[in-house]
């Protein structure tokens, strides 16, 4: 159906497409953060638990899986920030160069721009009036032209103190379901790695939901790669346990 002229836009132009659907923000960093740290924390001190299991008592088993949930929290969160905040100060960086290119070579950016709309499509009249257009507003025309040309908005940078605490909560989360069974008396390994096992369909089920993704394939995707590593730490703590 064509848009007919003088049709009213939606009131709020930033989600066009409320009437049919809504996209969940991609760019908050949250998401990403928080996925990755829920996984790493449940492989990572599943398989450290099984390692030290492998050839020491229980209270050996907790002070370890302690000791590796804090040194994995703290760990992910530095480098959560760390990496979002190098991230996003090369966005700034390419939006000074950006600046510099519109002082000393505003007509070379405009026919750059005419060439990116024409290579989506857009006839050359059109793109020239469009150009001219976006670049009434210098503020507006930096943000086009890197989006075009590296796929990235300067105006929605993720966060890198939310990366950052998303990422150490959801590792402590994680890392803390396989050390449950010990903490509460139970001295066997299997519990804890039932439990981890658990928490590894729960959290792919969980990541693959926010993606709409098969939350079937997602659980039994993130199960496989955990029992993978899990299992290679056990034998390595094992073949340790017998040579020391």
């Amino acid at each position: 159906m064509a848009i007919q002229d003088g049709e009213p836009l939606p009131a709020d132009v930033d989600l066009p497409h409320v009437i049919d659907h809504t996209h969940a923000d991609v760019t908050g960093g949250w998401l990403r953060a928080a996925t990755f740290g829920a996984m790493d924390g449940l492989v990572s001190n599943t398989a450290l638990i099984a390692g030290v299991a492998a050839g020491a008592d229980a209270q050996t088993v907790v002070l370890s899986g302690v000791a590796g949930l804090l040194a994995g929290a703290f760990s992910m969160a530095l480098g959560e920030y760390t990496s979002v905040t190098t991230a996003n100060e090369q966005i700034d960086s390419e939006v000074r160069a950006e600046r510099r290119a519109f002082e000393n070579q505003p007509h070379a950016e405009k026919l750059e721009l005419v060439a990116m709309l024409m290579d989506m499509g857009l006839t050359e009249e059109t793109a020239r009036k469009a150009t001219e257009e976006i670049h009434l507003d210098e503020e507006r025309a930096v943000h086009f032209h890197l989006a075009q040309e590296l796929g990235v908005d300067p105006r929605e940078k993720p966060s890198a103190i939310v990366a950052a605490v998303s990422s150490f909560l959801m590792f402590a989360i994680g890392a803390v379901v396989p050390l449950l069974p010990y903490l509460f008396g139970v001295e066997a390994l299997w519990p804890g790695l039932l439990c981890g096992a658990i928490g590894l369909l729960i959290a792919g089920g969980v990541a693959a939901r926010f993606t709409r993704g098969s939350v079937v394939f997602g659980s039994a995707r993130q199960l496989a790669f955990g029992v993978i590593a899990i299992a290679a730490t056990y034998f390595v703590g094992r073949l340790v346990g017998t040579v020391i």
